[in-house]
């Protein structure tokens, strides 16, 4: 059966105006200060006065201009008041000079992990959270002030990560000023846990139940899919690993795993259908719906996103319940009105403004879209499936553009593929989630029928990613967005013309001529009897050793998440690790470890005798226990042999104690372990993070360094002696570094001197992965040019 309209696709644009007056006067204000929401509110206004003077006798532009003139004076009055009151909260001066201070607060929503990047896991490395609060009383300095705004609470995970929304607590901390246009007044710096906390509403506790209890159930499901299911019903990413995040972010399809009105409409659609079986009429099942939307509401938890999705679900819903399909759009345009004078906070939040165009965009283009390939002789159910995901995509490619500085071309096509099975996935999540408290093995039934479709989705997402040129750069900010919008406004307008439908398809094979044999084809990667590869793994290091076997390579470190060195090593078809030496234990070593498992054998893990940070230590033994790979400690003096390659342990030479206590990141990089590995382009020197003290022992201690391939030290950092650099006098130099990173890694004195040396030096950030080669007249390179871009 049809889900969208073919033949009437005319909507009501009334009150399209009036949203568009309220949303630019709160977006101005936020911007540019209270006064330009007064100045837009009133211009609005004084343009409504005109149009009911000019427009009497025209009942539709009457209604379209009333609403205008209301939507701008409450954009003049409350909207800018609320946002001078932020302005000039006394919160906000105190944070400006970092002042301590104790509030009593309310908690608005739960807590969110503060991933510190690189880490392998979100548990590890989420050393704080964020949440935002509704103060109450505040003193700062140990003075009484009068504050009744919003405040970001950053607050340590261990005491905070279990906090509800609707808990008042006392809380005490350092001020910081709060960052972006939003209503924000202040940022505290929490060190302790809550103080004096209040009972949490039992809505919420229970909620928190189900969604523990959702949690627990999945884990019956292998671990990729019982960490996406969370995500795709409930829009909780805290069991999701990163490496599906950046997956499915890739692939375009982040969306499913964040609550929005598809999530509430597939749930109370569910509902609808249901009730509309039975008979009982559009109102009570508009009623039941409603009730459906609440509770799930609540039980996914009240953040400005899930109320922003409730309330468009909530108009959508009612607008085809009662059978009003030219109601939607107005009811899009009366719920963006809502929820910018209820929150105008939500005028500059990309998220709004995803949700609007992605609603504007189901509304105004598929079913019109749709209805032309109907027309054309494509299958109704097909048309559809064709038409929504095109729309989207369509409507929010620009958003996206702007918010990641980038553009996935492969998103129509993975959204396609997806479709099919969100709905059945979500639904059977939410019976898992509501029955499984009163009958487990019915929520394990269910979460075991949802399993498919989660591991589907992990397998479109996965390979969506891998397509080569799957995501595009593009400028970012609100400049990238417009740009392209202005690309997609002209797109759509030329292909109505069909002289520039035939040049647009030329252009376009074209260009799939030229571009994929050039990416695809040739040159082929990896070339042919590669030595070494330094994997593309963004700010960390990944270094894979080839034997003389095919598929056979020893692997050092693994980089900063789960993924990129997954696929390195799928490119270069190794199935087989023999040995998998991690140098030290900073986290942009060690946070790939898992995905090197994927599909493949590993003989066992060898580390050195360094165990700070004392979390990555158990995580690297958590992780080889579970796999049931030995974990062995390499030392200097030891020789590893393996078929066409051996490798020479030649540091750490200085250690601290393990009963020294917590160490700094100087400390751990020196504790790197130093290999000199013979190869079939000749000797390379593998020096993980190694800095000043470090390269001085090597210097006294081994006497002999020289190597044709040095990988160089902590991604080119500054911290290297040009006498070690020397005494190495490589003729390669690989650097391992992220675009864009902030350590301004690698060094320009650095590579200066491996420049002076006569070294080539080449760079994952600028190369891509980059392979050394067996050459008659030394070591060549190969670069594979897809280098990784800056992260998110």
């Amino acid at each position: 059966m049809s889900t969208l309209p073919t033949t009437d696709t005319r909507q009501d644009m009334r009150l399209v105006p009036a949203a568009l007056a309220c949303w630019l006067a709160a977006l101005s204000g936020l911007l540019f200060g209270w006064w330009t929401a007064v100045a837009v509110g009133l211009t609005s206004a004084a343009l409504a006065g005109v149009v009911l003077w000019w427009a009497r006798g025209r009942s539709r532009a009457l209604g379209a201009a009333a609403a205008l003139l209301v939507l701008g004076l409450v954009a003049a009055g409350p909207v800018a008041s609320r946002i001078r009151d932020a302005e000039q909260d006394a919160l906000r001066a105190a944070s400006a000079q970092g002042l301590p201070a104790t509030l009593r607060v309310v908690v608005a929503e739960r807590p969110r992990p503060v991933r510190s990047a690189g880490y392998a896991d979100q548990q590890a490395g989420a050393r704080s959270v964020v949440l935002s609060a509704d103060v109450r009383t505040a003193s700062v300095d140990g003075q009484s002030v009068v504050s009744s705004g919003r405040v970001l609470l950053l607050a340590p995970v261990a005491e905070w990560a279990g906090m509800l929304p609707g808990r008042e607590v006392r809380v005490a901390g350092l001020l910081m000023p709060p960052r972006g246009p939003d209503l924000t007044v202040a940022v505290l710096s929490v060190r302790g846990p809550p103080g004096e906390p209040g009972p949490a509403p039992w809505w919420q506790e229970t909620a928190a139940g189900l969604r523990s209890g959702l949690h627990d159930l999945s884990q019956s499901l292998p671990d990729e899919p019982a960490g996406l299911l969370p995500g795709l019903v409930l829009g909780d990413t805290s069991a999701l690993s990163p490496r599906i995040e950046q997956e499915f972010v890739t692939a375009g399809l982040a969306h499913l795993t964040a609550v929005s009105g598809g999530n509430l409409a597939v749930a109370c659609g569910a509902v609808l259908l249901l009730l509309r079986v039975l008979r009982l009429g559009p109102r009570l099942s508009a009623v039941a719906a409603g009730l459906c939307l609440v509770g799930f509401l609540v039980l996914v938890g009240p953040e400005p996103s899930v109320l922003r999705a409730g309330v468009m679900a909530a108009v959508a819903l009612l607008a085809l319940a009662l059978g009003r399909r030219g109601s939607a759009l107005p009811a899009l345009a009366f719920a963006v009105c809502v929820l910018v004078v209820a929150d105008p906070a939500m005028a500059t939040d990309f998220g709004f403004a995803l949700s609007v165009f992605a609603t504007a965009g189901l509304v105004l283009l598929a079913p019109r879209w749709a209805g032309v390939l109907v027309r054309r002789g494509v299958p109704p159910g097909f048309a559809e499936g064709l038409a929504v995901p095109l729309a989207a995509f369509v409507v929010t490619a620009p958003v996206l553009a702007g918010m990641a500085g980038t553009v996935s071309l492969v998103s129509v096509v993975t959204n396609i593929l997806a479709a099919p099975v969100v709905a059945p996935a979500t639904v059977l999540g939410v019976l898992a989630t509501v029955t499984g408290p009163w009958w487990p093995g019915a929520g394990t039934f269910l979460v075991h029928l949802a399993g498919p479709e989660a591991e589907w989705l992990i397998f479109v997402a996965r390979h969506g990613a891998r397509a080569p040129g799957a995501v595009v750069a593009w400028p970012g900010g609100w400049a990238g967005a417009l740009l392209a919008a202005g690309v997609l406004a002209v797109l759509v307008f030329a292909v109505r013309y069909r002289r520039i439908r035939v040049l647009l398809a030329i252009l376009v094979v074209g260009a799939l001529l030229v571009f994929v044999p050039v990416r695809v084809l040739a040159p082929a990667w990896p070339p042919r009897s590669w030595a070494m590869v330094e994997c593309d793994v963004g700010q960390g290091d990944a270094v894979v050793l080839a034997t003389s076997e095919p598929g056979r390579a020893v692997v050092v470190d693994t980089g900063p998440e789960p993924g990129p060195v997954d696929e390195c090593l799928h490119r270069l078809s190794v199935d087989r690790i023999p040995l998998l030496i991690l140098s030290h234990l900073h986290a942009d070593h060690i946070g790939g470890l898992a995905s090197v498992f994927d599909g493949r054998s590993v003989g066992g893990i060898a580390v050195g005798p360094g165990r700070a940070p004392d979390w990555a230590w158990r995580q690297v033994a958590a992780e080889a226990s579970r796999e049931g790979v030995p974990l062995v400690e390499l030392s200097p003096g030891e020789r590893v042999d393996l078929p066409g390659l051996a490798l020479d342990v030649l540091g750490p030479r200085y250690v601290p104690s393990r009963s020294a206590g917590a160490q700094d990141g100087t400390t751990i990089n020196n504790s790197s372990v130093v290999l000199r590995a013979e190869t079939a382009a000749g000797r390379v020197l593998m020096t993980g993070d190694v800095e000043l003290a470090a390269q001085a022992d090597l210097l006294a201690d081994v006497g002999d360094l020289k190597a044709e391939v040095l990988k160089v030290p902590h991604h080119g950092s500054r911290y290297s002696l040009p006498a070690f650099l020397a005494a190495v006098a490589p003729r390669t130099a690989l650097i391992s570094v992220g675009a864009g990173n902030t350590y301004g890694h690698p060094s320009k004195s650095t590579v200066d001197t491996l420049t002076a040396l006569g070294a080539l030096v080449t760079r994952t950030d600028v190369d891509g992965d980059t392979a050394v080669v067996p050459d008659p007249s030394g070591p060549a390179i190969a670069r594979r040019g897809e280098p990784r871009g800056p992260p998110h």
